[in-house]
């Protein structure tokens, strides 16, 4: 930690002498990592308690994927545009009004009337986040460097995805007692004591910019995220087809008025010239594929464990345990690995991890399985998480100038939150799709006669299934067996889906990511750009001839 960068050359109007910040160098970092986990733990909140919300609304399989999606979708869509603004207004600004605001927006989803206001607390709380997440790693990014800054990261990024992990255990405990609404209360106590470290701990203007804010570039980027992911959503929904065709219309007229506004722009909002860079677009992509595979296998083997297995929400959020435990155990041992193999081969061994993963869920997991099965899955997801989460983060702020630390920092949240939104989108459509055409066929095969509105509730998503099976208990066996078996077959699209995800984005590290002494080179080169060579990366240069 005592390798801050003095106070002298980078606080603006602190007061705060050049002794301050190394001598509380811990606190600080602890305060950041804080604020991280009141975002990430609301992130993680929702999943256990999706069965739940889905009975108590009679609310539909994509209503319920919307509730999961929400808060990613509302963080995602306004990251980037946040994480410039704290660039050029304050950092600390935006961090302690984003903890602030989450508080509003957990109390409206603890106590939502409706399903449609819970999507709405969700995707406000998702905003809130934006503020805070984003300058959580832009501080780090521009407060450390060199091989502190290698294991700030790994702190932080194994404390987000630890917690994010340990959410569904909070949540399933609260559900065992208290009604679905407490899981969104569990971040109060937590918020609480991160805004008041980061008030008092954070140093205010660390490497801002002066640079006037793109705001309309902010406005087409919240567009193109926002419409993209909900198009993703209703894409499998009967009947929205003109909708999602709408959608996407917008996603592609926001991205390319995107493309055209940032490439134009005297100060764009994402420079499209450092974002072109192998390292930070390869990183970017990568990350997203591996974050976005922690959040759909929590999403989609939460509801596996309740729905198919019975566990209740306490067990079912016990079985996340492996998960958590060994992204916080690995990802100390990914900085030191990225320190010495480079990150091209600490990514790689993430993504072998991550696909082992999803193989023992498509293999193993089914009616009846003893636990091993289950905590096996989520300790390979963990483990490969804890490798490939720091070289992700890692080098997207090695290669952006720290001045634009937010820009860096929005695309390591989009990792976790467009990948989550992603990911999550597109393994429950898969789930969707395939529940409702098994549970169409076992109808059909069936030979019994149900009318249009109950056929609609059985094959619109499980909780639907067990609303018929309670007014029906004559045929409530039946009812739950063809259910479960919909749902297993479902779940069967989806982690198929996460298999290909997951050698998808292997590939793209595997061809596209430099190799360790290219990428050293290529993060000197950066660094001599941006005025801040450190002796390493001055040797380096040397030995390049560049």
């Amino acid at each position: 930690m005592a390798e801050l960068t003095s106070t002298a050359q980078v606080a603006r109007g602190t007061g705060a002498d050049e002794s301050a910040i190394p001598a509380r160098a811990g606190l600080v970092l602890l305060s950041l990592i804080l604020v991280a986990a009141v975002a990430n733990l609301n992130l993680a909140v929702a999943n256990v308690a999706l069965p739940d919300i889905g009975k108590a609304f009679n609310a539909s399989q994509t209503t319920l994927n919307l509730v999961a999606v929400g808060y990613s979708l509302g963080l995602a869509a306004s990251v980037l545009y946040l994480g410039a603004v704290g660039d050029r207004h304050g950092r600390k600004l935006l961090l302690v009004l984003g903890v602030a605001c989450s508080v509003p927006a957990c109390l409206l989803a603890a106590w939502a009337p409706t399903a449609e206001v819970l999507v709405v607390a969700r995707v406000l709380g998702g905003v809130s986040a934006g503020m805070a997440y984003p300058t959580t790693l832009a501080l780090i990014t521009a407060l450390w460097s060199g091989p502190a800054r290698t294991k700030s990261i790994a702190l932080w990024s194994a404390g987000g995805g630890a917690i994010s992990a340990l959410g569904p255990l909070l949540s399933g405990l609260l559900l065992e007692h208290f009604w679905w609404g407490s899981v969104f209360l569990i971040t109060l106590p937590l918020a609480v004591v991160a805004f008041v470290m980061a008030l008092f701990l954070v140093p205010s203007h660390v490497n801002e910019t002066t640079d006037p804010v793109d705001n309309f570039g902010g406005v087409l980027s919240v567009l193109l995220v926002g419409a993209f992911v909900l198009a993703i959503n209703f894409a499998p929904v009967p009947n929205k087809g003109t909708l999602v065709l709408g959608l996407a219309a917008v996603a592609l007229a926001a991205l390319i008025a995107f493309y055209l506004r940032e490439r134009r722009a005297a100060n764009p909002l994402y420079d499209l010239h450092v974002a072109s860079r192998r390292v930070f677009w390869v990183a970017a992509v990568a990350g997203i594929i591996v974050f976005g595979s922690l959040m759909a296998a929590m999403f989609v083997g939460q509801q596996f464990l309740q729905n198919v297995l019975g566990y209740s929400t306490l067990e079912a959020g016990l079985s996340i345990v492996p998960a958590a435990l060994f992204m916080v155990v690995i990802a100390p041992r990914s900085a030191k690995l990225v320190e010495t193999r480079g990150a091209r081969f600490t990514l790689l061994v993430g993504y072998v991890f991550c696909l082992l993963g999803f193989v023992v869920m498509l293999l193993l997991w089914k009616e009846g399985i003893p636990y091993w099965k289950v905590g096996l899955g989520y300790a390979l997801i963990g483990i490969g998480v804890g490798f490939a989460g720091t070289p992700a983060s890692h080098s997207l702020t090695g290669s952006v100038p720290v001045r634009r630390a937010g820009m860096a920092s929005g695309t390591a949240d989009l990792q976790r939150d467009l990948g989550g939104a992603i990911m999550q989108s597109i393994l429950g459509a898969l789930l969707t799709a395939g529940y409702a055409a098994a549970a169409a066929a076992s109808i059909a095969q069936s030979n019994t006669q149900v009318s249009d509105s109950v056929q609609s509730q059985l094959t619109k998503s499980f909780a639907g299934a067990e609303a018929i099976a309670e007014q029906h208990p004559q045929y409530a066996s039946q009812i739950t067996t063809a259910a479960k078996a919909a749902f297993l077959q479902g779940d069967q699209w989806a982690y198929t889906a996460g298999i290909v995800a997951v050698l998808l984005g292997a590939a793209i590290v595997f061809f596209g990511f430099p190799k360790r002494e290219r990428e050293e080179r290529l993060l000197a080169e950066y660094q001599a750009e941006d005025g801040r060579v450190t002796p390493l990366a001055r040797r380096l240069l040397v030995r390049a001839d560049l």
